[in-house]
């Protein structure tokens, strides 16, 4: 399950995006827009700018603007950068310890395929698929 916290992270980039045009954006526009705590928003631009997928700026005129342009984000990459592994089973994660059952397991099939379909649907949208679109429809 994506938390608030990758949910929140992806509207964060695409504020950026549509409101920054190469220009930093203050946090406080952003969670006002948003309607999402500064203070919980300090948390995942954080986590964002640590991943250098945007960078802060302090002082007057300072904010948070994107690193690239946003064609060249997926969705999968802000999600990974701000939830960890999105493996679908535990012992899929990079992590994982190799399972004693791996060989004999019927259900690993499953989650390998299941793991896949994930990625690539994730990897395969980019933070440009979601600008402009309206709520409740896919762009």
């Amino acid at each position: 399950m994506i938390s608030t916290k990758g949910r929140y992270a992806l509207r964060v980039m695409i504020d950026l995006a549509e409101n920054g045009h190469g220009e930093a954006v203050p946090l406080k526009d952003i969670a006002e827009r948003q309607e999402i705590s500064k203070k919980y928003l300090e948390i995942i631009v954080s986590a964002l700018v640590k991943a250098k997928l945007i960078k802060g700026a302090s002082g007057k005129g300072g904010g948070y603007v994107l690193c690239r342009e946003p064609d060249a984000y997926s969705v999968g990459e802000i999600l990974e950068e701000t939830e960890g592994t999105l493996a679908v089973v535990a012992c899929l994660t990079p992590d994982a310890e190799a399972c004693p059952r791996a060989e004999k397991c019927k259900t690993l099939p499953l989650w390998h395929e299941f793991d896949a379909l994930v990625h690539d649907f994730l990897y395969s949208r980019r933070l440009t698929d979601l600008l402009g679109s309206e709520p409740g429809t896919r762009a």
